[in-house]
């Protein structure tokens, strides 16, 4: 290999992302591990290793917006600790409010600019240019991290780390740091200070959340996505009501297996070199409400959410109307951090009344006892609940996969009106690799959760040689199905 084309593989390439999934990252990932085990004895060089590797790894994904990992750690790092040695409350709620517009402003800064110009110039007739701006990878991630780091010090729940390094090293961690899970520093930190150990069950519970987060993201889900959903979701009108309506089944299996899978990943990789994140998904689509539904899906921020949103806006302590008014703001929230866009927002607020329904339809069934009176009828309603649940967060997914309502409502259209369900056997012929890769994941999914169990449990108990026969296999089968273009993540967006 040539000098210039060892510099262009090392330094940043906006058309070659550093991505779980590409190759480029074995070759990261075997360094980072040669050098993580020469430091593995000493706390503050492991430290030092792994920050620098993330950083290099976050470079070689947007480039010099690496500094705003390193400013977001030093501005949250300072106050932090500032807060934790003041001892008036005037003063200490200061400095969380300026951490808070500190952070909020930036993220505004880079994701919602030209949303809020675009809202001028539609009330006021303007004519102002949106600005060239480029949205940082992983800023949504991150900011909410620090937010829940300063505030947990604020409220004296955990003491801020007295080392930037520590903190640094927490923020830029590289197997979340794109797309989350969102992690507690009260989870992370203290495992900073534990010696680094592997065992078997480490090994077998990594090597399994890896192979099945590949799995899902480059065998179902990309896959998928360039063969079906994005024909059907780039022109709506062009398809057939029962052609649309699978699209939006096979999207919602798309984007699950797209974010569960990274997260997946990052888990794994986590739990290699000794770090246990909190899991991100758990089987959401199995969900008979759409309440449970938010405690399966997007764990990590739906629980950042409750916290740090929902209550202390009051959650359920003033009142049954203001507890719907706080689901319902929460959830605008959380489709607003998801994107600068009236879509994104509409999906929130249908999330949130969905919540604020739900929470009544609950109350009125504990008078009902007759509705599972029996073993039978319990089970009947809860299929009955899955089945309504999968297809309101279905309908949800229109609107938050399409850049414009005009899309959204054409594909409804031609669900509704233009049906042709006559078509289903042609359908099923013209996509049969589709239609059997829907079908594995689906049932993948609603597979019980002591299956995974075993394979778990099988992976732990083999030895060394034939987890590494393993992870070649599968990586050779990778490479046989894998689309010819990798698909970036969906998340990477946001």
């Amino acid at each position: 290999m040539s000098f210039e084309n060892l510099k262009s593989l090392l330094l940043y390439n906006k058309e070659e992302l550093i991505l779980f999934n590409s190759a480029f990252f074995l070759y990261f990932f075997a360094t980072f591990l040669f050098c993580y085990q020469l430091a593995r004895k000493n706390e503050r060089a492991r430290v030092w290793v792994f920050t620098l590797f993330s950083l290099y790894f976050f470079y070689k994904a947007c480039n010099e917006y690496v500094l705003l990992v390193i400013l977001s750690a030093i501005v949250d790092f300072y106050i932090s600790n500032r807060i934790h040695t003041e001892q008036k409350d005037i003063i200490r709620k200061r400095l969380l409010w300026f951490s808070v517009v500190i952070n909020v402003g930036m993220l505004c800064y880079f994701k919602y600019t030209n949303f809020f110009i675009q809202i001028v110039n539609d009330v006021t007739a303007g004519n102002i240019s949106p600005v060239n701006l480029i949205l940082p990878i992983g800023i949504s991630f991150y900011t909410f991290e620090n937010l829940s780091y300063t505030v947990d010090v604020y409220r004296k729940e955990i003491k801020p780390v007295d080392k930037f390094m520590d903190y640094l090293f927490f923020l830029s961690f590289f197997p979340k740091l794109m797309m989350g899970p969102i992690v507690r520093a009260a989870d992370f930190i203290p495992q900073i200070r534990q010696a680094y150990v592997l065992n078997m069950e480490d090994v077998g519970k990594g090597m399994f959340l890896i192979i099945s987060g590949l799995f899902k993201k480059v065998v179902l889900s990309d896959f998928i996505n360039q063969n079906f959903v994005q024909y059907i979701f780039d022109d709506p009108g062009r398809y057939s009501g029962l052609e649309c309506l699978f699209g939006v089944y096979a999207y919602a299996l798309v984007i699950y297996c797209d974010f569960s899978g990274y997260s997946d990943m990052a888990i794994g990789i986590a739990r290699w070199v000794g770090f246990k994140l909190p899991p991100n998904f758990n089987k959401p689509y199995q969900s008979s409400s759409i309440t449970e539904f938010w405690r399966r899906w997007h764990i990590s921020l739906s629980s950042w959410l409750k916290d740090y949103i929902y209550i202390p806006l009051g959650g359920n302590r003033k009142g049954t109307f203001r507890q719907y008014v706080n689901l319902f703001l929460t959830m605008l929230i959380g489709g607003f951090w998801h994107g600068a866009s009236w879509n994104f927002i509409f999906w929130g607020g249908v999330h949130g009344g969905a919540l604020g329904i739900d929470k009544i339809w609950i109350q009125w069934q504990k008078t009902r006892t007759w509705m599972r009176s029996t073993p039978l009828r319990a089970r009947l309603w809860k299929a009955g609940g899955v089945l309504f649940t999968f297809h309101l967060v279905c309908f949800c997914w229109i609107f938050f996969r399409m850049e414009h309502f005009s899309g959204a409502w054409a594909l409804l259209h031609q669900v509704v009106f233009e049906f042709q369900g006559h078509l289903l056997p042609q359908l099923l012929n013209a996509y049969p690799q589709v239609f059997t890769l829907m079908a594995t994941g689906y049932f993948l999914h609603f597979l019980p959760e002591v299956a995974e169990k075993k394979l778990e449990g099988r992976l732990q108990v083999m030895p060394v040689w034939a987890s590494v026969a393993v992870m070649i296999l599968f990586i050779w089968f990778l490479n046989e199905v894998k689309t010819l273009e990798p698909m970036i993540p969906i998340y990477l967006q946001f």
